[in-house]
Parts: structure tokens; sequence; C-alpha cells
């Protein structure tokens, strides 16, 4: 390829790259209000910076093997790195979060031990809470402050949470809300000691993620300094690829290692059952229960 076709190669997926940020500027994102607005900021510079990474990557690669399909290849590998093998940073969130669940669910146990109400119980274990429950424990408490209905402040507090563990307890928790039955303190008990055999669970499983993604980290890097070191030091063994030919294959080549990665990712996760406290989406229903309730 000569280096005015570089050159053009370049100029076009620069031009593409501004093409589509304009684009997205001035289209914009669509709300999700279930998530804080801190994150969906935080989701978008990440996603700017893996943009940007991508489009340095790929014009890095063919630079230097000429390869359109390779170069391709590169900034799709930028993009989806995280995905493959990421996840370390959100598991453990997760593990925290379970952890703090678990913590908390004993200080509610042991507060309602004195005869305490729900509603009061809950305000007073806030300050004693895990930092990783602590801002969805803190909105919970705020909304019972404004005389939202118990059971509906709790059924946006498993929201909060998003988690099949904070379901089970919520749902516990609700229940006790509307029939007020005695008991509440042995059902805290024994979620409590179903969150921590959880956690342990949780802890084994990312024990074992972690050197499955590190094997992959390995094989993936391994892999592309072994394909940039022969297209950049022995450019007669590899010259066949150069034809478009050649380009194909490569094509079925990134295909077999697209999808051996995406398989080892598969063999690597651990499926979480569905949540069951889901909350209506139309904020209109949500509304008329509320009215319906505290009617």
């Amino acid at each position: 390829m000569t280096p005015t076709g570089l050159a053009v190669i370049a100029l076009g997926a620069l031009t593409g790259g501004g093409v589509l940020l304009l684009v997205v500027a001035l289209r914009g994102t669509p709300p999700r209000p279930t998530r804080p607005a801190a994150g969906l900021s935080a989701g978008l510079e990440r996603l700017g910076r893996l943009g940007v990474a991508a489009l340095l990557a790929g014009l890095v690669v063919l630079v230097l093997t000429r390869w359109v399909v390779v170069a391709l290849a590169a900034a799709a590998l930028v993009l989806a790195w995280p995905a493959l093998f990421g996840g370390g940073r959100a598991e453990r969130e997760a593990t925290q979060r379970v952890e703090g669940l678990a913590a908390w669910i004993e200080s509610l146990r042991d507060t309602i031990a004195g005869a305490v109400g729900l509603e009061q119980a809950i305000p007073a274990t806030l300050y004693a809470s895990a930092p990783s429950i602590r801002p969805q424990l803190r909105l919970l408490v705020d909304r019972l402050r404004v005389r939202v209905p118990l059971h509906v402040a709790l059924q946006r507090f498993a929201d909060d949470l998003d988690d099949p563990s904070a379901d089970l307890v919520v749902a516990a928790l609700v229940l006790n809300s509307k029939m007020r039955g005695p008991g509440l303190r042995q059902v805290l008990g024994s979620l409590a000691d179903a969150a921590r055999a959880e956690l342990d669970m949780r802890q084994r499983v990312a024990a074992g993620r972690s050197g499955t993604r590190k094997s992959a980290q390995i094989v993936m890097g391994f892999s592309v300094l072994v394909i940039l070191l022969l297209a950049v030091f022995n450019r007669e063994y590899v010259a066949p690829y150069s034809t478009p030919t050649g380009q194909l294959v490569l094509l079925v080549v990134v295909a077999c290692f697209a999808g051996g990665f995406l398989w080892m990712k598969r063999l690597s996760g651990v499926d979480l059952p569905e949540r069951f406290l889901v909350q209506p989406a139309d904020p209109a229903t949500v509304a008329a229960a509320t009215r319906q309730e505290t009617s």
C-alpha cells in the first residue's frame, strides 16, 4: 500500500471519528432514570477516552502493518477490552455491596430487638452502615423523612441497590411493613446468614475468574505482540497478507480470535438470578400506586 493510500485512510478515519462524535454531541443520549447522573457522566467520559484510544491504536497498527483489517481489529479490541477482560472492579463493588448489606441486616436485626419499629430502626442504622450501601441507605432515610410510604421507599431502595440479594431483604421488610407480624428478627437473622454464604461464594468465584482473566490477557497480549513483530521485522514472511485475498484470510483469523475470547468470557462468567422486585418503568403508574396507598 502506498503512503498516499495510508494518508487517505488515516484522514478518512479521523473524519469519520469526528463526524461520529459530532452526531453524538448533537443528538445526545437517552436518559436513564434508574442510574445516578454522575454515573452516567462518568460512563460517557470513559467511553470517550476509549474511543480516542481505539482511534489512536488503529492508526498506529495501520502505519506499522499496513493491514486495514488488523487496524480495525485493534481499534475494536481497545473498545471491547473492558467488556472482554475487565469486570474486576465491578465484581469487587458487587462483593462489597453484599458484604455491606449483610452487615446492615445484622444491625437492623439488633436494633429491632429493642422493640423499635422499622420506621425508627432504619434511620438508626444509617451511620453504622458500610460505605458501599450508605448512599442508597441515606436516600431511603430521606424518603422516610418526607413521609414517603415505607413499602414505596423500600422498593426504591431495592432499585438503588440493583442486586438480587437486596430484593430478598426488601421483600421481607415490605411484607412486615404491610402485615406487622412477629418473627422479623428471625427472618433477618436467616437473611444475614444467607447473605454471608453468598458473599463467601462470590469471593471464591471472583478469585477463580481473576486467574482466567489474567490468562486471557496474557494470551491476547502475546498474540498481538507476535503479529506486530512479524509485520514490522519480517515483511517478506507476511507479504501475502498484504493482498486483498490475504486481508480476507486475516478477517477470518480475527473472527476466530474474537469468537474464542467471547467464549472464554462466557465461560469465566457467573449467572446471577434475575431481580424479582422490579419497579414499573412508567412514572405515572408509580405515582398512581403511591396516591392509592396514601389515600
